[in-house]
């Protein structure tokens, strides 16, 4: 399945998607809410029983709201899956239409107008989640507009990450000797065999040739 945003690979597949956003929602609102009233319960306790208070309201209102945000994660991890089920690819579009319409279902119960509400607080909030993402990984992948090493090839300009081709400060390596097949020859010599052709066979001394020529 195509998917048009770098950021949406690490995602589950969508079978999955769905449980892992209903543990991943319900961990979150559960840590959070524990925390908020414990707070809470502590600034409302009376003097002596702050410690208390604080675990009472911990422990009843951190579930709760851990269910509620596990229930908002789940409708919208339906609607993210039957999007791109539908529309057989993955972009923002899908995250900011599931962020409206979890809205509106989960508002449903208190009318028309409290429905459209929520859908457009929905899809307002995803569509900012969205933005900052994209933008955060813009800004973090590089400088805006650099060119490809496929851009750089069609320019005929040479790709600076690229590993290195020639020694030297830029002259061309030349090329190794190339050696020869038989390993029983022997290499040429340095003189010319016209070189030995010029030069006497015989020897002769003076000494030897006079007393030769005397007789």
């Amino acid at each position: 399945m195509p998917r048009s945003d770098s950021s949406l690979a690490d995602r589950e597949p969508c079978p999955w998607r769905i449980v892992d956003d209903i543990g991943g929602a319900f961990s979150m609102g559960a840590i959070g809410g524990g925390i908020f009233h414990t707070i809470k319960g502590s600034w409302n306790a009376p003097k002596g029983a702050r410690a208390y208070g604080a675990l009472s309201a911990m422990s009843a209102r951190g579930p709760v709201l851990g269910g509620q945000f596990a229930v908002w994660g789940g409708v919208f991890a339906c609607c993210d899956c039957s999007l791109t089920a539908i529309r057989q690819k993955e972009d923002p579009w899908n995250s900011i239409v599931s962020g409206a319409a979890t809205g509106g279902i989960l508002a449903a119960r208190a009318g028309p107008k409290q429905m459209a509400t929520a859908a457009a607080f929905g899809g307002f909030i995803l569509a900012l989640i969205e933005g900052c993402g994209i933008m955060f990984t813009k800004m973090t992948s590089g400088p805006m507009g650099a060119p490809s090493p496929d851009d750089l090839a069609a320019a005929g300009m040479q790709d600076p990450t690229a590993p290195p081709t020639m020694g030297g400060f830029g002259a061309p390596s030349a090329p190794p000797p190339r050696r020869s097949s038989n390993p029983f020859s022997t290499p040429p010599s340095s003189s010319s065999s016209g070189d030995f052709d010029s030069m006497g066979t015989e020897t002769t001394f003076s000494t030897g040739g006079s007393s030769s020529q005397e007789s």
